[in-house]
């Protein structure tokens, strides 16, 4: 049996620019310059830096270089649920934007780890910001984060504090206008699949319904609470519609709708006949064949460019001021309503 001094010695380890500068016989601070843009070095010395660099397989410290520069380049992405389409197709974008600027991603999916262990994780590395996905995540939760005294951007929540910026849907706004176009075609009985009670997002739009509702004299005839999944949409229009006569129902987000289509679908129910079902943020499975669910699109690429343009502003400048935008939704039309 090998003792793991043994096995520490069968493991290879990795080249660092100590290994480098004594294979090629110059000083460390000779290796640091090779790979320094502008800075001068012998080109012969340069050229046999470089090859033993890539045969030892050698790379410079990123992260130290970054911080003899002030900043890490690093970004925690702190996620409220990326089970939903809507949150994964959004950290997928920023990810991606997020390198284009050189700055990498520390992505922590909140529903996958406690979150008490994650929020100290957070802290153990140098930070240059963190991005917060607090429209899905419990107000509690968006606190604690704002008090770490990073420099924080949430999207979805207003967060009050220093060195928080925000980006925003104007979630309410969005409602109104979609029960506003039911209500002209002629919709008279309402039903709402809320999200979960804790979510900002959720209780906004539930907010747009009803102000919609009341400015046309018409009260909400029912309502039922979801997680924001699809099998829970499911359930909870099959629960609705058993026991309520319908003839509009507008869903909190649209894995919540596409799960009442097909609850809809199953109960017999000709959608938009007999029912109309609409959502919110226009996921790409809502424009499918199968759905092709008329909803509020929450633009993804509207608020990623935002985020990316307050994190450059917030790393020249630590100390301006707070700053929040707020997005304009879109009705898009399709065959639900």
């Amino acid at each position: 049996m090998c003792s793991d001094r043994n096995k520490d010695a069968k493991r290879p380890r990795r080249a660092t620019a100590q290994t480098v500068a004594d294979l090629a016989g110059v000083s460390r601070s000779a290796v640091s310059r090779a790979f320094t843009p502008g800075a001068y070095v012998d080109s012969e010395k340069r050229r046999r830096i470089l090859k033993i660099a890539a045969d030892t397989g050698y790379q410079p410290n990123a992260l130290a270089a970054g911080l003899k520069a002030g900043q890490s380049n690093l970004v925690a992405v702190f996620v409220g649920n990326m089970r939903s389409p809507y949150d994964s197709a959004f950290v997928g974008e920023l990810a991606q934007a997020l390198s284009g600027l050189k700055k990498w991603p520390i992505l922590i999916d909140r529903t996958g780890a406690n979150t008490d262990q994650a929020l100290r994780e957070l802290l153990r590395y140098p930070l240059d910001a963190l991005i917060l996905r607090g429209g899905s995540m419990s107000e509690e939760i968006v606190d604690r984060c704002a008090r770490f005294g990073i420099p924080m951007i949430s999207s979805g929540r207003p967060v009050q504090g220093p060195r928080v910026d925000n980006v925003c849907c104007r979630n309410a706004d969005g409602m109104t206008m979609i029960t506003d176009l039911l209500i002209s075609r002629g919709r008279r009985r309402f039903g709402f699949l809320s999200g979960p009670e804790e979510f900002y997002s959720s209780s906004r739009r539930r907010a747009g319904v009803l102000q919609a509702l009341d400015r046309a004299g018409l009260d909400l005839v029912a309502e039922h609470p979801t997680d924001y999944s699809v099998d829970s949409g499911y359930g909870a229009a099959r629960s609705l519609l058993s026991r309520a006569s319908l003839d509009a129902l507008v869903c909190a987000n649209d894995a919540t709708a596409i799960g009442a289509l097909s609850a809809a679908r199953d109960l017999s129910l000709n959608v938009p006949g007999d029912l109309a079902i609409v959502g919110f943020d226009d996921i790409a499975m809502a424009k499918w064949p199968t759905f092709r669910l008329t909803t509020v699109r929450n633009p993804i690429d509207a608020a990623v460019d935002a985020i990316i343009a307050l994190l450059e502003r917030r790393l020249v400048d630590p100390g301006r001021p707070e700053e929040s935008i707020f997005l304009d939704p879109s009705v898009i039309e399709r065959e639900t309503h």
